[in-house]
């Protein structure tokens, strides 16, 4: 397994205030010096699913980790929905692999919001993920945010679900953005549609539902 960066942060951990499990929380001016950082990718060969953000938020980028954000369900849907055996910091990212999952971004720097993002951005990121997939050879690419599955891959009327097309060999699915700014989708909503993905992609039920 391997945190692959895409260049050195630009973030200091100096003045963050630390917590459990080396756990911190950035200062505001660690979060303004987040803006263009990136966040290494969690990725290792032969993944049942590598999951795919659309960009690290500031959060991410100072401390970074991905979907780090206090109130960012992405961890606890993970647990939820069986792909870990419990609920996990974005500090652990690291065990991932271990159960068959990783992490990357459609666009790797980080901005204060995903509308920041320009179109073309998005449609980029698609040539780096084929990449990406050509070398690790993941079984599924999850993307997680159906608005930025449209335009990156110009499918405007995509929706949740397995989708018809593939990626350089690698299954895509698309799965709601657990951001939890996204109030459309109810935890519980994201918790079915993340076991849906773990059942397609061939992964065992996790102890959270033994």
């Amino acid at each position: 397994m391997r945190r692959v960066p895409t260049q050195p942060r630009r973030a200091t951990r100096g003045g963050g205030l630390r917590g459990a499990q080396g756990a911190w929380r950035p200062t505001r001016e660690q979060l303004a010096q987040a803006v263009g950082s990136r966040v290494p990718d969690v990725i290792a060969p032969g993944l049942r699913v590598l999951f795919c953000g659309i960009n690290p938020g500031l959060y991410s980028g100072a401390v970074g980790h991905h979907f780090a954000r206090p109130g960012n369900r992405f961890w606890k849907v993970l647990w939820l929905a069986g792909f870990t055996d419990r609920e996990l910091s974005p500090f652990e990212e690291d065990v991932l692999p271990g159960h068959g999952i990783g992490i990357t971004n459609l666009v790797a720097r980080a901005t204060a919001a995903a509308t920041d993002l320009r179109a073309d951005e998005l449609r980029a990121g698609v040539r780096s993920l084929r990449r990406k997939i050509s070398r690790y050879r993941p079984g599924v690419l999850a993307v997680a945010g159906v608005g930025a599955y449209r335009t990156a891959f110009c499918r405007p009327h995509a929706t949740i679900g397995p989708q018809p097309e593939r990626l350089g060999g690698a299954a895509l699915w698309v799965v709601a953005n657990p951001s939890g700014a996204q109030a459309r989708y109810q935890l519980d909503e994201l918790v079915g549609q993340y076991r849906e993905l773990r059942m397609g992609a061939g992964l065992g039920r996790g102890p959270a539902w033994c």
